[in-house]
């Protein structure tokens, strides 16, 4: 038995290697402003599907608030995305504001976006997106997972910032002119 939870587990937070272009979608935040995943289309992005009602989302929270704070300034962002229905919506924002979270949160209502990254609706789950390709999934949260996606994250970024490998080196500094040996 013990063997058989160990391989759910497993397979339930198993990460996959995706490469598949995200898909696009548009939706309203917790303020009522209309937010697009195209809007953070050149950064390294987390998406994180979730509920008020979910524990283990709650649980996942304070490490992309960490995360988000700590990068946000190097062309990274979380998306926050509630799937709370009518009747939890309510409950979305003043959770946020209680928790002091400050990364952007959008409302999913009739979800439809997490329907087209997960079907199965599993929360939490976790989408990152590089320049606009998925580059992994994760379906749930255990200690421990929010290491490997600040790993991917950092990863991401920082090669973001590298030059291409098939760049040309920078040319040797000349010289100073008059200087003599």
């Amino acid at each position: 038995m013990r063997t058989l939870m160990s391989l759910f587990a497993a397979v339930a937070l198993s990460t996959s290697a995706m490469a598949a272009e995200a898909s696009g979608f548009t939706l309203t935040d917790i303020d009522n402003k209309k937010v697009s995943l195209a809007d953070f289309q050149d950064q390294v992005v987390v998406m994180s599907f979730w509920a008020t009602w979910c524990g283990p989302c709650k649980e996942e929270m304070p490490h992309l608030e960490k995360l988000y704070k700590e990068n946000r300034e190097k062309g990274f962002t979380v998306l926050s995305i509630s799937t709370d229905d009518a009747r939890s919506a309510s409950r979305v924002k003043p959770f946020i504001k209680k928790n002091q979270y400050t990364f952007p949160v959008l409302l999913d209502r009739e979800s439809k976006v997490i329907s087209q990254y997960n079907p199965a609706k599993t929360l939490p789950y976790t989408v990152v997106i590089d320049r606009g390709e998925i580059v992994q999934t994760m379906s749930g949260f255990n200690p421990g997972d929010d290491e490997k996606v600040a790993a991917l994250v950092l990863d991401l970024l920082a090669k973001k910032g590298a030059a291409p490998a098939d760049a040309p080196a920078p040319a040797e500094a000349a010289e100073p002119a008059g200087k003599t040996e």
